[in-house]
């Protein structure tokens, strides 16, 4: 049995193929159109705005006669009247480690805009239990003491059955899984695993308000300040908006442009 903290991976992001751009604004007569965007991610999603607008020079469409410049000065007005379908191109993906089911339960309520794979209980064994002990717990150590050996118990669970059922003797993996995924359902949900959180940007800033704010659960609160110390500096046009503010030891994020 093992206590562990979430981890927070940014393992991949949009990435813009310039020949089609390119081919795209020579289509649209602006080829030597171009944008101090600090990110892909953050320059497709300028282009989908422009697109909206044909607003990449001033008389390319005749009702605008001047057009904003600068990335952070474009973004930063499509956050603030909520055009928040733009920022839906730009995608970023993440692993979440050492999380919780509690978390993903949670974390899966979320549904628009996103995209997700969780490791499977029904392929993967336990044999050693690892789990997130909540602060609220730690502040007493007859409560810790009943935590933690609930949690020795319940992994003594896991090789009773493995052991019951020499599951480390049977040859046939079909069986193999049929049994872990019958040793599962005694397993907490507390238990730590792994999952694999894609996203959109409109999705991750409403995932970070909502998360991070003091009513939320906490483990949750815990990833999503990590997300956003991930994100902040990388896309700051998108997310520049924000202040931090500390509620009971973690912070929460919050920015006036809500609901984009």
């Amino acid at each position: 049995m093992n206590f562990v903290e979430p981890k927070v991976f940014l393992v991949g992001e949009t990435r813009i193929v310039e020949d089609g751009l390119q081919d795209y604004l020579n289509h649209l007569g602006v080829s030597a159109w171009s944008t101090d965007a600090p990110s892909d991610a953050e320059k497709l999603c300028e282009v989908y705005g422009r697109l909206c607008y044909r607003s990449f020079e001033p008389g390319l469409n005749p009702n605008v006669t001047r057009v904003r410049k600068g990335n952070a000065n474009y973004l930063g007005h499509v956050l603030e009247v909520g055009h928040g379908s733009v920022i839906e191109h730009a995608v970023l993906n993440f692993v979440f480690a050492d999380v919780s089911r509690v978390f993903t339960h949670e974390l899966v309520r979320h549904r628009a805009g996103t995209a997700i794979s969780q490791e499977s209980l029904r392929f993967v064994r336990l044999d050693r239990l690892s789990a997130f002990m909540p602060s609220h717990i730690r502040e007493d150590d007859n409560g810790m003491e009943i935590y933690a050996k609930t949690l020795e118990q319940l992994e003594e669970v896991q090789r009773s059955l493995a052991k019951a059922y020499a599951i480390e003797d049977e040859s046939k993996f079909d069986r193999k899984k049929k049994l872990t995924s019958a040793f599962r359902r005694v397993a907490p949900e507390g238990l730590a695993t792994t999952i694999g959180w894609s996203c959109n940007f409109r999705a991750l800033r409403h995932v970070i308000e909502m998360r991070t704010a003091p009513d939320a659960e906490e483990e949750l609160r815990v990833v999503f300040g990590k997300v956003y110390e991930t994100v902040k500096d990388r896309y700051p046009s998108l997310m520049g908006d924000y202040e931090v503010e500390m509620a009971d030891g973690l912070p929460w994020v919050k920015t006036t442009n809500k609901k984009v």
